[in-house]
C-alpha cells in the first residue's frame, strides 16, 4: 500500500508572532486525528523554521527516540544530560530521551534555520538518554535506531538519478528539497509517502532533490 500525503495537507502550528512556523505531518500537540497518530515507530514529523533569536525555551522529553536533520542554518542545542551543540546543515542529531531529559531548541544564527525533527517510539521504555551527532553524514552511511527498529537513509540526487526504496515491512519517505517521482507520483518538498508491504520501488529525481527515506521493522 502507497499512501502519499501532501505538504500543504500537514497541520499548521508554531507560534508566528515568536518567529516560529512548524507543520506536522502527524497528530501534534492541539492538533488530534485519530486516524494519523503514528506510521510504524513514527509518531511525528515536523518541519521547523525559526527566525533569528528564535527558539523552544527548556522542555521534557521521555520514552522517545528524537531524530533531526537540519535543513538551513544553525540549531543550537542544549540539555540537562550537559550537551551542547551547534547542528549544521547536512549534520544528522539523534536525543534518545529514555527515561527522561529536558531540552533547549534554539536558532542563535543571523539567519534562517529549517530542520525537520522526527519523533520515533522506542521498542522498550527507560533507560538512560544519550546524545549522538553525525556532522556531513554520507548518503551511502544508513544511520541505524535499534532502539526503535528504524533506519534512516540520507538521499541527495541528481537530476534523473534513481534511488531504491527499501523492501521493509514499512517505509517514510520525506522529501526534504527538491521533487522526485515515485511510479506515477510527483512528490515536491514537504510530501510524503507511507509505504507498507511493497518491494521493487524507486525514487527517479526530477531535479536537485533531498529524501530522507525511513525504513521501518514494523
Amino acid at each position: 500500500m502507497i499512501s502519499v500525503h501532501r505538504a500543504e495537507d500537514r497541520f499548521l502550528g508554531g507560534d508566528r508572532a515568536a518567529g516560529i512556523l512548524s507543520r506536522h505531518a502527524f497528530s501534534f500537540g492541539s492538533f488530534y486525528d485519530p486516524d494519523n497518530l503514528r506510521f510504524g515507530a513514527i509518531l511525528a514529523c515536523n518541519s521547523e523554521r525559526l527566525a533569528p533569536g528564535a527558539g523552544f525555551d527548556e522542555h521534557p522529553h521521555s520514552h522517545t527516540e528524537i531524530v533531526t536533520w537540519v535543513v538551513e542554518g544553525e540549531l543550537t542545542h542544549r540539555d540537562s544530560a550537559g550537551h551542547a551543540t551547534v547542528v549544521r546543515a547536512g549534520d544528522l542529531q539523534h536525543l534518545s530521551a529514555a527515561a527522561g531529559v529536558r531540552h533547549v531548541e534554539r536558532n542563535d544564527g543571523d539567519g534562517p534555520l529549517t530542520f525537520i525533527q522526527m519523533w520515533l517510539a522506542p521498542l522498550e521504555p527507560g533507560g538512560e538518554p544519550s546524545y549522538t551527532i553525525v556532522p556531513g553524514i554520507a548518503d551511502s552511511t544508513p544511520y541505524a535506531l535499534p532502539e526503535a527498529g528504524a533506519m534512516l537513509h540520507v538521499r541527495r540526487l541528481a537530476p534523473e538519478e534513481r534511488t531504491a526504496v527499501p523492501d521493509a515491512a514499512r517505509v517514510y519517505v520525506h522529501v526534504v528539497a527538491g521533487g522526485v517521482r515515485l511510479g506515477d507520483e510527483e512528490l515536491e518538498a514537504g510530501d510524503s509517502v507511507r509505504i507498507t508491504d511493497e518491494e521493487g520501488l524507486e525514487l527517479v529525481a526530477e531535479g536537485t532533490a533531498e529524501v530522507l527515506l525511513w525504513e521501518l521493522s514494523g
